[in-house]
């Protein structure tokens, strides 16, 4: 019987640090990104269609996006409102929402 039970913990720690090994795997990556920085609007193989462009630049406080055009380097840009002014904006492949 106290096998039994030492194996049920066993696998119950197990289990349980499955997800911080997981984190540190993370981190290591987290890393490795802060060791390489660029300033965004970052080039790069855009797979967003226009709609998701649109999308994702609009949930990040634009409005009133006209001219929005892929460019040569992968990066979505257009021409928006943000706090009643007119701005240029662009998307990045990874996301990122830039005034510019």
């Amino acid at each position: 019987m106290p096998i039994r039970r030492f194996a049920a913990l066993a696998a119950a720690v197990a289990l349980m640090a499955a997800p911080a090994f997981a984190q540190n795997t993370v981190s290591e990556a987290a890393k490795t990104d802060r060791a390489n920085p660029e300033t965004p609007p970052v080039a790069g193989a855009n797979s967003f269609t226009e709609s998701q462009a649109r999308d994702r630049i609009s949930k990040a406080g634009f409005s009133d996006l006209k001219e929005l055009k892929k460019d040569d380097r992968g990066i979505w840009r257009g021409q928006a409102q943000k706090g009643g002014q007119q701005v240029n904006v662009a998307l990045d492949f990874r996301g990122n929402v830039v005034q510019q």
